[in-house]
């Protein structure tokens, strides 16, 4: 394959497996999937609360130039996130509101990018979420070319497209489209069990007896005075 390619058509995880994870958040799935795949913890949301899930569709650009993003709006499908990253390090503000109601306009749920962002007064104005490494009002050229939907690394984690991406308060996380069921499963497994516990927890009970640590904490020299 080129380097410098564009993938019209890409596999998608069962929108059902979308969803579940979707509304489990990223904690509990980074949990679910064994603590895998959490994006570098500087990729924050430009506005709080806002929450989303979709398929990977991954853009790889070059410093400085936005060229590649225009580009992939040709492809993207309702339900898309699309994922971006810069070939080397780059805090350019590679996306804005005219970008933003392009993405909007064709059902993208956001926007996850490891480089600047700008217009994000606007952004959050239009409710489109970004997750970014920084925000950053230098612009970008359009004079190079990238490649869509291959295999990329954002934020010190591989995304392949069709991967699923769950965004939150807490971050971003990428789940291997193969596995999105069984995560999904994982993650149901856990809330349920969290939910057992929460309400102990709330009714008095001390985390310390719940789980049995006095016994291990004594075992290593813990001393109550």
């Amino acid at each position: 394959m080129s380097k410098h390619s564009v993938m019209r058509e890409i596999a998608r995880a069962a929108s059902s497996h979308i969803e579940a994870l979707a509304s489990f958040g990223v904690a509990t799935v980074h949990e679910a999937q064994g603590r895998t795949g959490l994006l570098a913890n500087y990729m924050r949301p430009i506005y709080p609360r806002a929450a989303i899930a979709g398929s990977a569709v991954t853009v790889s650009v070059p410093p400085g130039d936005n060229w590649m993003i225009h580009v992939a709006v040709e492809v993207v499908r309702p339900g898309d996130i699309l994922v971006v990253a810069p070939t080397s390090p780059c805090d350019d503000g590679y996306f804005g509101d005219l970008l933003g109601t392009s993405l909007q306009a064709h059902g993208v749920r956001g926007l996850i990018i490891d480089a600047g962002v700008r217009d994000v007064a606007t952004l959050t104005d239009m409710r489109f979420p970004v997750w970014s490494k920084c925000v950053c009002a230098q612009g970008t050229i359009k004079a190079s070319l990238g490649a869509v939907n291959v295999p990329i690394i954002c934020a010190a984690q591989r995304v392949e497209p069709g991967d699923v991406i769950v965004a939150d308060d807490d971050g971003v996380v990428v789940v291997p489209r193969a596995d999105a069921g069984k995560v999904a499963q994982a993650a149901a497994q856990r809330t349920a069990n969290e939910e057992d516990k929460r309400k102990r927890l709330a009714s008095g009970e001390l985390g310390m007896d719940m789980y049995k640590f006095r016994e291990a904490l004594a075992a290593l020299g813990l001393e109550y005075k």
